[in-house]
């Protein structure tokens, strides 16, 4: 794990392609000395939901096992998939798995259709927003420690254990997906690393409202990483058509805050550009992030 205050990438893919094909393109992003490889918690593909999805969480630990120094995580886990104490094994599972490599990504969840199509409750956004946050509490307990007990509106532990603990201690780093005030504000308390979506103005006003909240917490701004998922789909611009294009996107969002870049991967025809902006353009970066 790089040190804290530098500049890092990492890649996004969904879970579409088959299995042989997601294990080179993982072992391919670790060699080019990307910092982090994410999935999606989705069981349909928002943006092809008549493709092929495998399961996050599973696919995570079949992919942890067959990588070997490269961070790994789920961009963002659903809080409706899964009660938190579940995830909180998963978690310290594919922690063990990968020696240390988990970083916790949660969100309250959001695309509407999978869940009818399942049959998974989809409850109106407020209370979403209000088992998120106990459920965040819930996971920042099981993890940190090795018996747990809770009381909550909608979460209630009685003595759960947590036997053995993450390898990553206090316990791996907490990725919390948020756009809105209420889960910024989730994000601010609890989050070592806060993600979201959205355009550079957007995301500049996120960024001052999470200075605010950390300040009134008592929390110092810094402490809170910044993270982009740079959703190529809904975007004005691909940072894979040339590396030019990479470091337009990159430079725009830099002034907006961002110090993490979680980009989709390219497309086949474009891993010839994710090369020369591996081996030329991602280290240059990061030597002037350190320097500045």
């Amino acid at each position: 794990m790089r040190e804290p205050g530098g500049i890092r990438f990492g890649i996004c893919t969904d879970q579409n392609q088959p299995w042989p094909t997601l294990v080179q393109r993982w072992r391919l992003y670790e060699e080019l000395d990307f910092d982090s490889v994410w999935d999606c918690d989705h069981l349909i593909q928002p943006s092809r939901p008549e493709s092929a999805y495998f399961e996050a969480w599973t696919l995570l630990a079949g992919l942890a096992a067959v990588t070997e120094r490269i961070r790994v995580g789920v961009l963002v886990s659903s809080n409706t998939f899964r009660h938190p104490s579940l995830l909180a094994k998963q978690a310290v599972t594919v922690d063990h798995i990968s020696m240390g490599r988990l970083e916790l990504g949660i969100g309250a969840g959001w695309y509407e259709p999978e869940h009818t199509a399942f049959g998974l409750d989809f409850p109106p956004l407020g209370e979403r927003v209000a088992r998120f946050e106990e459920a965040v509490e819930v996971l920042d307990l099981l993890l940190r420690q090795e018996v747990t007990s809770f009381q909550g509106s909608h979460y209630r532990l009685e003595g759960a254990p947590t036997r053995p603990l993450p390898i990553q201690r206090p316990r791996p780093p907490l990725t919390i997906g948020a756009k809105k005030p209420r889960m910024l504000t989730i994000a601010a308390r609890w989050a070592d690393c806060w993600n979201a979506s959205g355009g550079v103005e957007e995301i500049a006003e996120r960024n001052r409202f999470l200075d605010e909240k950390c300040a009134e917490l008592g929390r110092e701004p810094r402490s809170l990483r910044r993270s982009l998922y740079y959703w190529v789909p809904r975007s004005a611009d691909d940072p894979w058509d040339s590396p030019d294009a990479f470091a337009d996107v990159i430079g725009r969002y830099r002034e907006a805050g961002i110090e993490e870049f979680l980009i989709d991967q390219p497309r086949d025809e474009q891993l010839g550009v994710l090369e020369r902006v591996a081996v030329d353009l991602i280290p240059a970066l990061r030597r002037e992030a350190a320097a500045s």
